[in-house]
């Protein structure tokens, strides 16, 4: 029996999808590319997620796994070895993962802004107006770079202490979730010119090793895809079965069948509204009915997102 085919949305300066893109290289697994632009209109993707504008997104037949977290869950179940949680055990790893990104994020991009400058006039402005809600707008940043600095380098403190014994990565011998967490925040800051700069200012000497052999796991076998291509998929294709539950009941006002919104609960709030399949502690699954595609089941983390009846 084959394997589902993998397809990825995604940009290439995305550090989220950077992140993706390793767990595919980790995995040495082959998937397919669907180049999207950095900013919306996304018509076609549209389509695919109702809305949701977070990048990357992947799209196995008619089933769409929406951030990161939920994405990196469904390689592990479908290609199990080698593993994302090798030597820390999956749970602590994904806490770290999901709280470090949160912690960090913001911190993070006020080094790259210091360092590389502004992007383009209609990048900072959809950051501001639709995605991250701050402006970060080099002149709007600048003054609070002491303080995104310090909590940068105290971050690569605690990374340089854990990796102080000698092991290749932060669980031991093999690379896992935790790294490819702690790494794409460090992708972004490094990525570009700027690189050797804020290596100095932050004083990654001591973990650019672990940062070299992270960035060697590469990103698996990929083959370019046309979006067009990737629609034809779901419309051909039906959501994988998956058994009606609520694993929270009373914790949200809705049960599986009811019509619901799910809007992530920090950047890009931006509410996806669908039929409530299934809940617990790990995943939400909601389907919507595209006029073209039909079918489709939209995957996401349970936590980051929030659950409302429609």
């Amino acid at each position: 029996m084959s394997s589902p085919r993998l397809i990825l949305h995604h940009y290439a300066s995305s550090p989220y999808a950077e992140k993706v893109r390793l767990a595919l290289g980790l995995k040495g697994l082959d998937w397919e590319s669907v180049e999207v632009a950095a900013l919306p209109p996304r018509p076609l993707l549209g389509a695919l997620t109702g809305g949701y504008r977070r990048i990357p997104v992947l799209q196995i037949g008619a089933d769409v796994f929406c951030d990161t977290h939920a994405i990196l869950a469904v390689l592990e179940r479908l290609h199990p070895a080698p593993s994302l949680y090798p030597d820390l055990t999956a749970g602590l790893a994904k806490a770290l993962s999901f709280g470090f990104e949160r912690d960090i994020w913001l911190a993070a991009i006020g080094v790259r802004v210091h360092f590389a400058g502004d992007g383009p006039a209609e990048f900072l402005r959809d950051r501001r107006e639709d995605y991250l809600y701050v402006d970060i707008s080099q002149a709007a940043m600048e003054p609070a770079y002491p303080r995104n600095a310090q909590r940068v380098a105290a971050w690569v403190a605690w990374l340089a202490e854990a990796l102080a014994d000698g092991r290749p990565f932060l669980g031991g011998a093999h690379a896992g979730a935790a790294d490819l967490s702690h790494f794409h925040p460090l992708w972004l800051m490094r990525h570009g010119p700027q690189a050797d700069a804020v290596d100095r200012a932050l004083g990654l000497a001591p973990v650019l090793g672990w940062y070299g052999r992270v960035a060697a796991l590469g990103h698996g076998r990929k083959r370019d895809l046309a979006a067009e291509e990737a629609l034809a998929v779901a419309r051909d294709a039906a959501p994988e079965p998956i058994a009606r539950a609520n694993a929270v009941p009373g914790l949200i006002a809705a049960a599986p069948g009811d019509r619901v919104t799910l809007t992530p609960d920090d950047f890009a709030r931006i509410p996806v509204e669908g039929t409530l399949v299934a809940i617990d502690h790990e995943r939400i699954v909601v389907r919507r009915d595209d006029p073209d595609l039909g079918a489709l089941h939209l995957h996401f983390p349970r936590a980051g997102f929030e659950v409302r009846g429609a």
